[in-house]
């Protein structure tokens, strides 16, 4: 009987460890800023977690989109914004109108300033009642999702008019179902963004970094950093790729690659 009760309970973890889904990191990039966004469902919560960053000097935008909504509007009107009043959920009313919604992100981390960048946690149930203007989570249909930025030309954190085409983006994601671990190690995962990059490179989980050594393709090193904060300056590299390894704290090595525009 205890055997059949060890069994039923690992197939039981496994079963609830395993209800996620993850787009990792998508980025839109204007220029030389860039705005990420890491979507994860959660089936057995009920909710979607959206981890996002974006310059910290300037408003920007995230809209999610479907199929047939080519724009920065059309249904769902769903749009995100960071401003000088913070993270705000709203609907768009037209070409730059963005309209107050129905607050229904909740914060998982307060929007916190590194350098030039910054990062923010919500999240919310999948569905809501307005589905004019909220974006529907299906868990068992999700399969890629695709999201427009805008990143303003000009500093500034009043929402103004971003300034056309030329200060936005369009990004997309594949939901993966994420195993037994999974969700686990992506919490974990040392990871670096954007990629490419030309000024500014920020680290996923940054706080887990004790210290970074950049080799050259070739072999020779670079540079070595000691991290303070969650970004380091790439602005003097040459173009070129360049790989990254990553002393974390517990002395295990991070191996990650970056192309420098």
């Amino acid at each position: 009987m205890k055997r059949v009760l060890s069994s039923l309970l690992l197939i039981t973890g496994f079963l609830a460890s395993s209800q996620q889904k993850s787009t990792g990191i998508m980025t839109c990039t204007v220029g030389t800023r860039s705005v990420t966004a890491n979507i994860t469902l959660n089936n057995t919560t009920n909710k979607v977690r959206l981890d996002l960053t974006g310059p910290s000097d300037r408003w920007f935008g995230f809209t999610f989109r479907s199929g047939a909504n080519f724009g920065m509007s059309g249904a769902p009107t769903d749009a995100l914004t960071y401003s000088d009043v913070g993270f705000n959920d709203r609907n768009l009313g037209g070409i730059g109108v963005y309209n107050s919604d129905t607050q229904d992100w909740t914060v998982v981390t307060a929007p916190s300033i590194s350098g030039s960048t910054v990062s923010m946690s919500y999240e919310r149930n999948l569905t809501t009642a307005d589905g004019a203007n909220d974006y529907q989570f299906n868990y068992a249909t999700a399969s890629t999702i695709s999201a427009k930025c805008v990143i303003t030309g000009t500093a500034g954190l009043t929402i103004s008019p971003h300034g056309g085409a030329a200060n936005t983006s369009v990004t997309s994601g594949t939901f993966a179902v994420l195993g037994v671990n999974d969700a686990e190690l992506e919490n974990k995962a040392i990871k670096l963004y954007p990629n490419p990059a030309r000024e500014t490179v920020n680290f996923k989980n940054a706080d887990k970094i004790k210290s970074i050594d950049i080799y050259e393709s070739s072999g020779r090193k670079v540079r070595s950093v000691k991290m303070d904060g969650e970004s380091i300056s790439v602005s003097g590299l040459k173009s070129g790729s360049y790989y990254f390894e990553i002393t974390l704290k517990d002395g295990t090595l991070s191996y990650e690659k970056l192309i420098k525009e």
